[in-house]
């Protein structure tokens, strides 16, 4: 019997399309040589053009779900996506501080990609207290790391994530103009590295799930965390171009794209 590949813990909500939420990291952890275990805490109802509704699964069930993970399996590194609930943050958090030394990449999802509102205040609040101070990596958007900093600048904004505890932020720049996306990577020394990427036509669903996941694979599989960072937007931009759009809204990353060149 084989040794098996490195295990990563993902907690996130479940999304239906399979473009973002827990469906998107486990199909990235996959693609990129995990094993992946996962957590539900919400349920969503939606589609490509959006969320519907979605409902936090109750924090005792979450709990439950990673503690019998955990006492079975040892795991690489940990991957936070939407807690669905600040009553869930707490939760994660709690178990967090078992596993000190097990990396933590922090997605804070705020909404939707259409914008569809998916952490309340209190949620927000609870992320910023509770799991922001023990991530390794926290990925906001633009627009994430300014409602999470309270501040309109993304270089004071990544200063003061990494002055609440986060060891490196990576904050992208999707949201904002330009012909490229510019993704600035920061720790407490300042900037890590800057990688612009060309901006893809269209709009897409789990970009940011996938590249989360992608530094979490990379992290698990040993690397560094500026290389895994840049390892992992790689992998995330090929996703993208290699996109499809199955519904009547947004394109879906082809996490296997590397599967299908082979085949071809």
């Amino acid at each position: 019997m084989s040794s098996p590949p490195p295990i990563v813990l993902t907690f996130a909500g479940s999304d239906p399309t399979g473009g973002a939420g827990l469906q998107a990291d486990v199909l990235t952890l996959a693609s990129m040589g995990c094993h992946p275990l996962s957590v539900v805490t919400a349920l969503t109802v939606q589609d490509t053009l959006g969320v519907a509704s979605f409902d936090p699964v109750d924090a005792k069930r979450v709990r439950m779900q990673a503690e019998r993970l955990l006492a079975d399996m040892q795991v690489a590194a940990f991957k936070l996506g939407m807690l669905g609930s600040a009553e869930n943050v707490e939760v994660v958090a709690a178990l967090l501080a078992d596993y000190a030394e097990v990396p933590v990449v922090l997605d804070p999802v705020l909404a939707s990609g259409r914008g569809d509102s998916l952490a309340s205040e209190e949620t927000l609040a609870a992320l910023r207290e509770l799991i922001v101070p023990q991530s390794t990596v926290v990925t906001p958007n633009s627009i994430e790391a300014r409602r999470l900093s309270n501040t309109d600048s993304l270089e004071q904004a990544a200063q003061r994530l990494l002055q609440r505890g986060a060891e490196y932020v990576l904050i992208t720049g999707t949201h904002e103009p330009g012909a490229e996306v510019v993704n600035t990577l920061y720790d407490s020394g300042g900037v890590v590295r800057t990688d612009r990427w060309t901006r893809l036509p269209g709009s897409y669903h789990g970009s940011g799930c996938t590249l989360a996941s992608a530094i979490a694979a990379a992290l698990a599989n040993g690397l560094a965390v500026p290389e895994a960072v840049r390892d992992a937007q790689e992998y995330t931009w090929q996703a993208l171009a290699s996109g499809f759009r199955p519904g009547a809204g947004q394109c879906i990353p082809d996490r296997f794209f590397w599967a299908r060149e082979d085949s071809a």
